[in-house]
């Protein structure tokens, strides 16, 4: 630290506002241009600038801190072994869809070590998207990290943060399912600002990939449009070198790849599973929205898999129909197009609806009286005396 005549008569000033911050709020403690305020305001402080003032305050401050036993982070660029680690966040993002402006949500899984970055833009960040983004990920590496995935507290995987030492959690019971099927642990950060450094790695992919391909907004028809926009614009940032490496991505994620867990045998199905009716119109009602189905399954219960951008209807196990698009806003019908897949044999065609199931009233008890008979008049005459 350099010396200044002009700050002397004011350091122990500077030094007493230091160790006033030990007791204060992070956010209420004194910066070099507050101090440098008060030292003019207080002490009538001339001829000091703020870079002398900003020099001496960097260095005293860690002085204070040490003095005063408090711990004093420090940072150290890390080193991630091929195939161990990945980081997953979700961030905000407009697109023109349709001609609407909409506000989307783009899930990005970032690989550590090569840097290889995995981009989707979905309606919502609901824990459908969530599990969609994963696997979408996990098909556009070719497999699964062996290690553990960094993330923050999301809803689609954190219940409830156990506050105390430790990082523990209680996670969202379809998510440890998820986990369980891909086999792969999870790390979870610090929350709030303590923790903001532990996955920089992907907060800084979704800035990068939000100013390069997403600047302007971009106009396109649905997100399917977009999604397959994002996957040519994610093969060319293969030839990419991240600042502070040396190689391109591209050459690294080859040497990373074939060090992957292998991917499951069976798929995982990401959607949210419900049991609705359809009713006598041939709609089933989904989170307060209406999606036409076939007409011979009116009267019955059917299995809805809602997922982030797509809402599948199962009839039993050999066909399903399926919607695509964004959700439309509750309280209406969708105008989603539908297209019918058959899984195995076609369904007789139904020429017409069959009758809806009416209620069978049940049968009354005959209703009860205190007389029974009819009802006798009432005499006026006067009663008149026995005879002796």
């Amino acid at each position: 630290m350099r010396s200044s005549p002009r700050l002397e008569p004011y350091k122990a000033a500077i030094d007493a506002m230091l160790i006033s911050d030990l007791d204060a709020p992070r956010k209420q403690r004194h910066t070099a241009t507050r101090i440098l305020a008060r030292l003019v305001e207080e002490h009538d402080a001339t001829g000091l600038s703020y870079s002398t003032v900003r020099d001496y305050v960097r260095v005293r401050r860690a002085q204070v801190d040490r003095e005063a036993g408090r711990r004093v982070e420090v940072f150290i660029a890390q080193d991630h072994a091929p195939g161990v680690e990945a980081q997953v966040d979700f961030g905000e993002v407009w697109v023109i869809l349709d001609g609407v402006r909409t506000k989307c949500f783009l899930f990005v899984f970032w690989l550590a070590h090569s840097g290889k970055a995995v981009h989707r833009v979905y309606p919502t960040q609901a824990q459908e998207a969530f599990l969609e983004g994963h696997i979408a990920a996990f098909e556009a590496i070719g497999g699964i990290p062996t290690g553990h995935i960094k993330y923050d507290n999301l809803k689609g995987a954190v219940s409830q943060v156990v506050h105390g030492p430790g990082r523990a959690r209680v996670e969202n019971e379809r998510w440890v399912l998820f986990r369980s099927h891909y086999g792969f642990d999870a790390f979870y950060c610090q929350p709030g600002i303590e923790g903001a450094h532990e996955k920089g790695g992907v907060e800084g992919a979704v800035g990068w990939f939000r100013r390069n391909h997403l600047t302007p907004m971009p106009e396109v028809t649905d997100l399917a449009e977009l999604n397959a926009k994002i996957q040519a614009w994610e093969s060319a940032a293969d030839a990419r070198v991240i600042s502070g490496r040396t190689e391109p991505v591209g050459i690294a994620f080859a040497r990373e790849q074939s060090l992957l867990a292998p991917l499951p045998g069976e798929g995982f199905d990401p959607g949210t599973v419900l049991h609705p009716w359809v009713d006598r119109s041939s709609m089933v009602t989904v989170r307060m929205v209406k999606y036409s189905v076939p007409a011979h399954l009116i009267g019955r219960r059917v299995r809805v898999s809602l997922r982030a951008s797509q809402v599948v209807v199962f009839d039993g196990r050999t066909s399903s129909r399926s919607t695509s698009g964004s959700r439309p806003a509750p309280g209406t019908a969708s105008p989603w197009t539908t297209t019918w897949r058959s899984c195995g044999p076609s369904p007789a065609p139904c020429r017409a609806p069959p009758p809806w199931p009416r209620r069978v009233p049940r049968a009354r008890s005959p209703r009860r009286t205190r007389r029974s008979g009819p009802r006798r008049a009432r005499s006026t005459a006067t009663p008149t005396a026995p005879a002796s």
